[in-house]
């Protein structure tokens, strides 16, 4: 068995792992942003003249945080599935 391969493919998996770790921090980052920004929307203005803009922030806070959420875990599951295959198709390459 080739074990540079396998190495080779481990190391890919463990960069894909990193990837996917550092897109949701990302996601929670920018939903961050959101939430701080409709708070200081709501701290300078008056709640009456420009409401929805405050609704607006929290809500893509909240949607945001969802879909990397989401995002994070259906990568997550890929990535474990790609796992398995990991020296299976090694064989194929034995010199």
């Amino acid at each position: 068995m080739n074990k540079d391969l396998i190495l080779r493919e481990n190391l890919a998996i463990q960069r894909t792992i990193m990837a996917n770790q550092t897109t949701f921090l990302s996601f929670i980052r920018t939903s961050m942003y959101f939430l701080v920004a409709g708070l200081s929307v709501q701290n300078i203005v008056q709640f009456n003249t420009i409401g929805w803009a405050i609704h607006l922030f929290y809500g893509m806070s909240i949607l945001g945080l969802i879909i990397g959420v989401l995002n994070y875990f259906s990568q997550k599951k890929r990535i474990k599935e790609a796992k398995k295959m990991v020296g299976n198709t090694a064989k194929a390459y034995v010199l």
